[in-house]
């Protein structure tokens, strides 16, 4: 199965480098996104801190939040040359900072804009540049204003499509109740499946278990999951059995967690703060008899690595510790 057929979303605060690379133990085979970066942050800041990333996290897509066609591919050459495999555009995301910055869901009443930014990132780009988008927004009440949405960006040359099964509403719901109270509707996302048969079509949007993954791809190319991996990441290594058929040097819990606790040690070295890699693991015994006692481990108001070998120690019976030199 090609790995781009499951995913792991865009999520501001969360998929960062820290959070990619604690994915990659579980699932070598899935796609992984950045958070969304603008435009004007790449073409203005600081893109070491940015853009970098680990060895080992890639097939990964870097998602970009702008509208402007020529800093769009301007950003898309430099996605190229940082070693991403891909560039999304967001064209989904409901806040009212994107909103400000004429960027994210608001673009959906703007197909001609954002087919213009397509077109100019893979003037300028050899990697692929796809989209990502909602049903609809506010008033965008029809599935023919979806077709025409995608039909204007298509003809401009994106050929995949992921599409979070919910409308947005900018006014009136936050950014968290738009990933909530929006009704899903997943059957217009697999009619555009059939409509666009040439289209690589992912969905995206209140899909929790292996099994509604394995549903949906009997209706359409891809998958992307989102929150539910970040509060089960272990999930990852059943995707990586059941979805993609691989059975060979999978990592158990503590497996994963010990090689992260090396990770952390080398970042640790260069000034990162231990909590802003442990948060990413919290939900690592979703579902475990002990799941409880690991998160108020880690969510003290301090957290030292000793706190991670107190754990192994626990879950293994060992008098084995890593330290930090």
């Amino acid at each position: 199965m090609n790995s781009l057929a499951v995913s792991v979303a865009p999520m501001m605060d969360w998929t960062d480098r820290h959070c990619r690379y604690f994915y990659r133990l579980f699932s070598k085979n899935i796609q992984l996104y950045t958070e969304m970066i603008t435009a004007k942050a790449i073409l203005n800041g600081d893109k070491n801190r940015l853009l970098d990333f680990n060895t080992g996290e890639n097939p990964l897509t870097l998602q970009l939040g702008g509208s402007d066609p020529k800093e769009m591919a301007k950003c898309a050459l430099i996605a190229q040359d940082w070693g991403y495999d891909e560039v999304n555009i967001n064209v989904g995301c409901p806040s009212d900072r994107v909103l400000l910055g004429s960027f994210g869901a608001c673009l959906m009443k703007e197909p001609d804009l954002v087919a213009s930014c397509v077109e100019s990132m893979i003037d300028k780009c050899g990697i692929p540049v796809t989209v990502k988008s909602r049903i609809g927004i506010d008033d965008m009440e029809s599935y023919d204003q979806l077709t025409d949405f995608i039909a204007r960006i298509h003809n401009k040359g994106c050929q995949h499509f992921i599409i979070h099964a919910r409308k947005a509403w900018l006014k009136g719901l936050s950014p968290k109740e738009n990933r909530t109270i929006p009704p899903l509707n997943y059957p217009w996302v697999y009619q555009l499946k059939r409509d666009f048969p040439q289209l690589k079509i992912t969905i995206n949007g209140g899909i929790e278990s292996c099994n509604e993954v394995k549903s949906h791809l009997d209706h359409v190319d891809g998958v992307m999951l989102g929150r539910s991996i970040y509060n089960n990441p272990f999930m990852l290594r059943e995707i990586e059995t059941s979805i993609f058929g691989n059975n060979k040097n999978l990592l158990d819990r503590e497996q994963a967690l010990i090689k992260y606790m090396t990770y952390i040690k080398q970042q640790v070295k260069v000034g990162v703060p231990i909590r802003s890699m442990t948060r990413h693991i919290l939900g690592l015994y979703h579902g475990e008899s002990n799941a409880k006692l690991f998160r108020r481990m880690l969510s003290g108001k301090t957290v030292e690595f000793e706190h991670l070998n107190d754990w192994l120690k626990f879950k293994k019976n060992s008098t084995t510790e890593i330290k930090i030199d």
